[in-house]
């Protein structure tokens, strides 16, 4: 196990190693940003903003084990009745007012960090916005499989973070994955140090480039969790965030490839009839009569075959695909594909 942040830090300096690849990522995604970036007056962006913080609510919320929905967390940011936890539902308001603020948040403020931890975690903590008193580990069942900061050198540790951040001159992919991986190593709070993590490398992001506000690489950690977890334990046990750096940049180039507004058209007009006509978790049969089709293999080789290929669906048993129990509902990809179709 390793403890490097166990100890008071008297430098601000964290360890920062770039490798070949994460050289190559950054002028990727350097690429991948001039050409999807919208100006902020265009129309679309309110909307794909709105898409990316539902999709980001969602995944950053899942990951610490939330169960709603998509489409639970849409009626419940519009006011509908949901049924669900109640934790579970105050989770997804905290969230929301978070990422709706998330142009007032300074990064290199550390105020600001505590702030918005008081609002994530409002009413979920006895004391939101404030750094754990005592000792934490990070449990894997019943085994720790690391330890935070001593609590005693947290603020000194997070001071120095911060310290760190307002003065590196490292391009803010860099800086903004070294805080993440920092940042989880000491661990700062009681609870909510996953999904504080994450969206202050969103809002680093952000304040770099207006596009990762409608970008949402919390979906892509989600779907990628396990190696989400590995990298970090693999950067624990290099003493630097290296490894971790160098993930969540493939990440976001992912994101980037993957996400973008331009993707949307890619879609065909069968393809688009698919995801209107889906709803929660529905069988080939289902699917195919409420789009009115006779015909099996025109409806497989036209409408479910592209959708699965093109990730917009998914099946619900994707190790067993010919059970007659089989489902398809759609992916984070596919709602985002049905919020826009729908507002067309």
């Amino acid at each position: 196990m390793f403890q490097r942040k166990n100890v008071k830090s008297s430098k601000a300096e964290p360890p920062v190693v770039i490798t070949p690849g994460t050289i190559h990522l950054i002028a990727e995604i350097s690429r991948l940003v001039a050409l999807h970036s919208l100006p902020e007056d265009d129309p679309r962006v309110l909307r794909l903003r709105k898409i990316s913080q539902i999709q980001s609510i969602h995944g950053t919320l899942a990951i610490e084990g939330n169960t709603m929905s998509i489409e639970q967390i849409t009626a419940v940011l519009e006011g509908r009745k949901v049924i669900a936890p109640e934790r579970e539902i105050r989770e997804v308001k905290n969230a929301f007012k978070v990422y709706e603020q998330l142009d007032q948040w300074k990064p290199v403020q550390e105020t600001h960090l505590l702030r918005a931890h008081s609002v994530m975690m409002g009413a979920l903590l006895k004391n939101p916005g404030r750094y754990r008193d005592t000792d934490v580990g990070v449990m894997a069942g019943s085994r720790v499989v690391h330890m935070g900061s001593l609590a005693k050198f947290v603020p000194q540790n997070m001071g120095n973070l911060f310290t760190w951040l307002r003065e590196t001159d490292h391009h803010p992919l860099i800086a903004s994955s070294v805080f993440h991986y920092e940042f989880e190593f000491i661990h700062p709070f009681e609870d909510g140090n996953g999904r504080m993590g994450r969206l202050w490398q969103t809002l680093i992001l952000n304040s770099w480039e207006k596009l990762f506000s409608r970008i949402p690489v919390e979906s892509m950690v989600f779907n990628r969790q396990q190696e989400y977890y590995d990298a970090i334990a693999k950067s624990n046990l290099d003493g630097h965030s290296g490894f971790f750096t160098e993930f969540i940049l493939s990440l976001i180039r992912d994101t980037l490839a993957g996400k973008t507004p331009q993707a949307t058209p890619q879609a065909t007009p069968q393809v688009k009839e698919f995801v209107l006509a889906i709803s929660g978790e529905m069988t080939r049969n289902e699917i195919q009569e409420k789009l009115n089709l006779r015909d099996s293999k025109n409806f497989r080789e036209a409408y479910l075959i592209p959708a699965l290929q093109q990730n917009i669906v998914e099946m619900t048993l994707p190790e067993t695909p010919n059970s007659p129990l089989q489902k398809y509902r759609l992916t984070t990809h596919g709602q985002a594909l049905k919020e826009i179709l729908i507002k067309d």
